[in-house]
């Protein structure tokens, strides 16, 4: 590989990996799941190279693993691919509903930053005016009104109220935060299946079950 400046924008690494490892890595169109422990054997085939360091490859590789096609591709493909294009493991159930959740997380949000439809005005209390006003309608007294929702509220309640699931989750022992082990790590409130790629002191790096390589501390680790 040619020496050149080193890399520093994310999409320009990704544009690396398009180049270096064309029947792994696609833009848009042949997206298909990295093999488990990908970054390795892309960090042992680009070792000689200056443009690029591990740190940027793992954020490439995030942003490559959280878009959108490629976790619909997670959920469409049988096989994952090593980074000659061939099949590798298959992807397991869990993957699929790790992706598949992640998916509709994904569509989720970028619903609901896109604008309101033009030609429409937000309804404005002070002056009544906006697109979706309505003639008011009073409605007749009902004594009992108050008490019929105070007991909707409370059905809604306890209908919203999270369901108490049994059973301790054990945190990881230091003695057990190893390359390669099998771990749950903790993003946000959820516990996802990952596996342990790296371990440097207190920061630990892994992967997750869609591909994606996150980096954490050993006290967000916890058995599986």
């Amino acid at each position: 590989m040619e020496t050149t400046n080193k890399l520093k924008d994310i999409n320009e690494v990704l544009e690396f990996l398009y180049k270096e490892f064309p029947n792994c890595f696609k833009a848009k169109d042949g997206i298909k799941p990295l093999k488990v422990g990908i970054f390795k054997d892309i960090a042992e085939r680009i070792e000689s190279s200056e443009q690029v360091s591990k740190t940027q490859v793992r954020q490439a590789l995030r942003k490559y693993t959280s878009n959108w096609r490629y976790l619909e591709s997670v959920t469409q493909n049988e096989f994952r691919i090593d980074l000659d294009g061939n099949n590798a493991e298959k992807i397991e159930a869990e993957h699929i509903e790790h992706a598949q959740k992640a998916l509709e997380e994904s569509r989720a949000k970028r619903a609901a930053k896109k604008p309101a439809p033009r030609g429409k005005r937000p309804f404005n209390k002070r002056d009544g005016e906006g697109a979706e006003t309505k003639p008011y309608k009073k409605r007749p007294f009902d004594r009992n009104r108050s008490d019929d929702k105070r007991a909707k509220v409370n059905t809604k309640q306890e209908q919203q109220a999270p369901v108490k699931r049994s059973g301790k989750v054990e945190p990881l022992p230091a003695s057990e935060v190893k390359v390669n082990a099998k771990v749950k790590v903790k993003l946000g409130q959820a516990l996802v299946n990952a596996t342990i790629t790296e371990v440097n002191k207190d920061e630990v790096h892994v992967e997750l079950v869609t591909g994606m390589q996150v980096k954490t501390k050993a006290d967000s680790l916890y058995f599986i």
